[in-house]
């Protein structure tokens, strides 16, 4: 006895997405359904990276297809897609990256490079590949953060091979110079050495490269906003208000560029005396969450203001690999899932299917 498909596709459209809320049926990622007496199967395509979460998404899709009378082997074909989306208009895409997503705050020293590292990893955990772009010219940390050094090896003599952290790439005009010299060098130099960083780095088929900004909205964040294609922002910043100030002039840049803003994480939320259990908001409460309401923008999520983040960031072995497993991971994970089920909705990025024209002056 066979089962009718409107009835089998009804039941598996009771199991929703945890990410995005929605079902695989009527989004159309349920594709290739085959009924073959009682044999069922069919593919599911995400389009983001969820690792972690396949087992139990195909469990539940099976589970669903039994509820169905006359049902009895099903076989099912999770697989992730991850493609390029929409950058800012007359902007071309860099060879060898899908998707750029900015880490970017208003103001230093509110842990956004913390954030972009464990940004990078979690996806890279959940089965993306990742690359991290250090665009902070004057005070890069990302070599100490990932735990790497050495200089990129040149194979040509015109560009750079990205090294290598935690199963993620990464380059940082860190890598090549001395670690103890100052860059005293003014914005149009900066600007250039981090657009040849960018494009002459051989990134190795990247689904996300993540850029660590340097804070502020000078020179080099404008030339960054501008000229290369980022898929979206994300905003970080503390709950204080000195720095809520200064991150909603780095969400106004991005805007005012045609960046989409893919969220906003707080940092340093809240303090939990590890002693007695005591929590204090040390920089103010809700903040984050209060400027996301306002600008109508996605909340991410809030990290504590806990040690072990600082710890585990400078010894170059961050929260997300050094306790994978932990709490704050957890919070990690779920801002990288986020952010991805964002830039996964955002609009596809089709200049690749068109034929390139030249005109030749002898015809």
């Amino acid at each position: 006895m066979s089962c009718p498909d409107t009835a089998l596709l009804a039941a598996l459209q009771t199991v929703l997405d945890p990410n995005t809320g929605k079902d695989f049926v009527s989004t159309r990622q349920l594709k290739n359904l085959r009924i073959d007496g009682s044999d069922v199967s069919f593919d599911v395509e995400l389009g983001y990276p969820a690792q972690s979460q396949i087992p139990a998404l195909r469990q539940a899709l099976i589970a669903a297809a039994r509820t169905v009378a006359g049902v009895g082997n099903v076989s099912v074909n999770l697989s992730v897609k991850i493609v390029a989306h929409q950058v800012q208009r007359g902007v071309a895409l860099l060879p060898g990256v899908k998707n750029i997503i900015a880490v970017a705050s208003g103001k230093g020293g509110v842990g956004k490079s913390t954030t972009t590292v464990n940004l990078a990893l979690a996806l890279a955990a959940e089965g993306a590949r990742v690359g991290i772009l250090d665009a902070d010219i004057y005070g890069p940390s990302q070599p100490m953060m990932m735990g790497v050094s050495g200089t990129p090896e040149s194979l040509d003599g015109k560009s750079m091979e990205p090294l290598e952290g935690h199963g993620v790439q990464v380059n940082s005009i860190g890598f090549l110079v001395n670690p103890d010299d100052a860059m005293i060098w003014r914005g149009p130099m900066a600007s250039q050495a981090l657009d040849q960083l960018l494009r002459q780095t051989n990134w190795k088929d990247l689904d996300y490269l993540i850029v660590d900004m340097p804070p502020g909205t000078g020179d080099i964040q404008l030339s960054l906003s501008q000229r290369v294609p980022i898929t979206g922002a994300v905003i970080v910043t503390t709950p204080q208000d000195i720095a809520l100030l200064d991150a909603k002039k780095g969400l106004k840049m991005f805007e005012k560029v045609g960046v989409p803003i893919l969220g906003i994480v707080e940092n340093m939320a809240v303090y939990c005396c590890p002693n007695c259990g005591h929590t204090e908001h040390i920089f103010g409460a809700d903040g984050g969450k209060a400027m996301a309401q306002q600008y109508g923008v996605d909340f991410l999520g809030a990290l504590p203001l806990n040690l072990s983040i600082r710890q585990q960031a400078d010894a170059g072995c961050p929260t997300v690999v050094a306790e994978p497993e932990g709490e704050i991971a957890a919070i990690y994970k779920s801002l990288a899932r986020q952010v991805a089920v964002k830039v996964a909705q955002r609009a596809k990025d089709f200049s690749a299917k068109f034929p390139t024209i030249s005109i030749s002056k002898n015809s």
